[in-house]
């Protein structure tokens, strides 16, 4: 007998933010699609060509004419999945860093306990090889975020997080480079709505580590929180 197909979830969008990842979206995207009917990138001003590779893997792509940082790409691709329905936005890296399996399950998380907004932790169990230097930068930011938002998370600065439509609403993105991962806490936070945690696998590639972005993005974080 064989096995009815797994349906695709159809009411939760991925926003994917994407800037010069020619060579991994097409299958970032592939893979997310397996699980997730809607996935939308947000082409922030690529000049790779990311923004075709990612329409080509089935995507629907939106464009900024330039490179406005990520905050912006993340706030545009919530507005639009909330405008096309979304019952619930799923904010997703375009590197390959993130598993769909944990976003899938970070849904089902929110439905089964009703709560509003789901944050990935690195730090809930040991499956993340971070690395030291990285994990105390991580750390400290996660302490700055803590302090500034009234939460008390354990991973502030996971891009991977699934936002009930009615708490992305309350997000209104304003910080460009990586202080928006502190922003959208504080504006998440800010709704009163009921939230958890769920322990996530991020993947440092070679690639993401050739690309320098694993302990350069953190160290950003943390210059944007003091100087912002």
């Amino acid at each position: 007998m064989s096995l009815m197909p797994t349906p695709r979830i159809s009411d939760a969008w991925l926003v994917v933010p994407l800037f010069n990842e020619a060579s991994v979206i097409g299958d970032v995207v592939r893979g997310a699609l397996e699980r997730f009917e809607h996935v939308v990138c947000v082409d922030d001003g690529s000049t790779d060509g990311s923004g075709d590779a990612a329409r080509a893997a089935g995507a629907r792509v939106l464009h900024h004419p330039v490179n406005l940082g990520q905050g912006a790409s993340l706030q545009t691709g919530i507005e639009y999945a909330l405008g096309a329905g979304a019952r619930y936005v799923v904010t997703f890296d375009a590197d390959g860093q993130h598993r769909v399996d944990d976003a899938e399950a970070m849904v089902g998380l929110a439905r089964r306990e009703d709560v509003a907004i789901v944050f990935g932790s690195r730090f809930l169990d040991d499956r993340t090889d971070a690395g030291l230097l990285k994990k105390i930068v991580l750390k400290v930011a996660v302490w700055f975020t803590n302090q500034s938002t009234g939460l008390r998370l354990t991973d502030a600065h996971n891009g991977l997080r699934v936002i009930r439509a009615d708490a992305a609403r309350g997000v209104h993105l304003r910080q460009d480079r990586m202080a928006h991962a502190s922003e959208i806490v504080l504006h998440l936070g800010r709704t009163g709505l009921p939230w958890r945690e769920h322990p996530v696998h991020v993947l440092y590639t070679d690639y993401s580590r050739g690309k320098g972005q694993s302990l350069l993005n953190s160290v950003n974080i943390l210059v944007d929180l003091v100087f912002r």
